[in-house]
């Protein structure tokens, strides 16, 4: 499941995920509120709280996910990916030498750093 993440800035479409990730979760969570930041600012940026493994996204979430990437290709300002998973991180630390903007990968331990990060307007 996606839920908003609270407490978080008006300019970050922030993100926790638990449990099993589904299709709907990105049809009524994320891309609702990544539409919200873009209307409001004009580009994204994005936080995900992973309280999951990366395996309990299903086929259909990884195919909305890739799908909201493309979509929005050129509005990415940051992202921020919140994890313990090294895998993940490097992942994400990868990412920017393939797409704009720029990406980040945070330890969970590291939350408010990631915040101020994925929150700061470089644009």
């Amino acid at each position: 499941m996606i839920q908003l993440e609270s407490n978080t800035p008006s300019n970050v479409a922030a993100f926790r995920a638990t449990g099993e990730v589904t299709k709907e979760d990105y049809e009524n969570v994320v891309i609702p509120e990544v539409e919200r930041v873009i209307s409001s600012i004009g580009h994204i940026n994005f936080l995900l709280y992973l309280d999951t493994a990366i395996e309990n996204f299903t086929a259909g979430a990884w195919v909305q996910d890739a799908l909201l990437g493309l979509k929005n290709i050129a509005k990415w300002n940051r992202a921020a990916i919140v994890t313990d998973s090294d895998t993940a991180i490097t992942f994400t630390n990868g990412f920017s030498y393939f797409v704009p903007g720029e990406f980040k990968g945070f330890k969970k331990e590291q939350y408010n750093e990631a915040v101020t990060w994925v929150s700061e307007e470089t644009l």
